[in-house]
């Protein structure tokens, strides 16, 4: 109900008709791992410098037909983000602008379901270039890993021993992916933790034994 309502507010107060059947029910039963690299971590001032998205569907991440591309922001990194996404000035000045790479990103991921690690921020870093372009945000359901990953540890009893004494639960991304036995992918590289965050969804929507 919340979900149809989003969209219903997302559909009136959208200004482009051709994007409106992103605010339509999603009939394509896939799902897309998405990525974002950006500048910063304050959605209102900084920008996107690299995207990638991955389809699910069923049990597979579809890779062959993933998305991913190399933005260049207005302003360029500097020397602190560099040392997170290794992705220098030099290095996204022969990027997309994001006018032309937004109606990409837009037909690529559609209305699907958008899976990730704190995946609420993607969407936000997205809007920040959605709202203007369209007069509404993006209003895709969210599927959050490390929500998922909770789910799985609090149910299956096995707390982290390390936080017993508080009840708390080791949500960093290298942890989950260590304790699900994932591959390591050098982290805050898009297509990377794209594709890290889909096998985590595969791996905890897997029946529990």
């Amino acid at each position: 109900m919340r979900q149809m309502l989003r969209r219903r507010l997302a559909r009136a107060r959208l200004r482009e008709p051709a994007y409106r059947h992103l605010y339509e029910p999603d009939r394509s039963d896939e799902l897309v791992a998405l990525d974002c690299e950006t500048t910063g971590i304050d959605p209102t001032r900084d920008e996107i410098i690299a995207v990638a998205a991955i389809p699910i569907r069923e049990n597979r991440l579809l890779t062959s037909q993933k998305l991913s591309l190399t933005i260049r922001p207005e302003r360029a990194p500097t020397a602190d983000t560099v040392k997170v996404h290794h992705l220098r000035p030099m290095d996204v000045a022969g990027g997309m602008a994001m006018a032309d790479a937004l109606p990409q990103i837009l037909a690529f991921i559609g209305a699907r379901p958008l899976v990730g690690y704190y995946i609420d921020f993607d969407l936000r870093m997205l809007n920040r270039y959605v709202v203007p372009a369209l007069g509404a945000p993006l209003v895709n359901p969210l599927v959050e890993v490390s929500r998922m990953y909770y789910a799985h540890r609090y149910q299956r009893g096995r707390p982290d021993p390390t936080y017993a004494y508080t009840g708390m639960i080791d949500l960093r991304f290298d942890t989950i992916r260590r304790d699900l036995g994932l591959p390591a992918l050098p982290q805050h590289d898009a297509i990377n933790d794209a594709l890290l965050a889909g096998m985590m969804y595969l791996s905890l929507s897997q029946p529990r034994r």
